[in-house]
């Protein structure tokens, strides 16, 4: 299967997000990541409502982000989450891209490892509730093609 789960969607930043020099504060990166894993867990089916109620927390254990432009208050970009691993951990890459000029600003990558909420312990393999469903959705987009 060469398809991947992708999700695109459009950001404005908004004052709330920016510091005193109308810049949007490093930290809220993280925010705009959340927002499209959120969208993408979702277009799988398997968000962190249905995380739980199957058992399992997937904690973020690892988060990259590269800064190459800054987002300015009121500027309108994209972000891109392509969901890159799933069989052992959920690691999802990201791109933040300006609206209008398709130039990049931001680039990262996140690493979430499921968790037994009962037992509290690491599972080093993804729950088969969680791969079925990529894996559906893989089968699903190929034959679209």
């Amino acid at each position: 299967m060469n398809k991947e789960l992708t999700i695109d969607m459009p950001i404005k930043a908004e004052f709330y997000d920016v510091d005193s020099m109308n810049i949007v504060w490093h930290g809220n990166y993280l925010k705009y990541y959340e927002q499209a894993r959120c969208a993408l867990l979702d277009k799988i089916g398997y968000n962190y409502n249905e995380m739980k109620q199957s058992g399992y927390a997937w904690p973020v254990v690892k988060i990259e982000l590269k800064y190459m432009r800054p987002i300015e208050f009121n500027q309108e970009f994209r972000i891109k989450a392509t969901l890159k691993e799933y069989e052992n951990r959920i690691a999802i890459s990201y791109l933040i891209y300006d609206l209008q000029s398709g130039k990049k600003i931001n680039r990262g990558r996140s690493t979430q490892m499921a968790l037994d909420i009962k037992t509290g312990e690491s599972l080093f393999v993804s729950p088969k509730v969680f791969t079925d469903r990529v894996i559906k959705l893989l089968e699903e987009l190929e034959d679209e093609s």
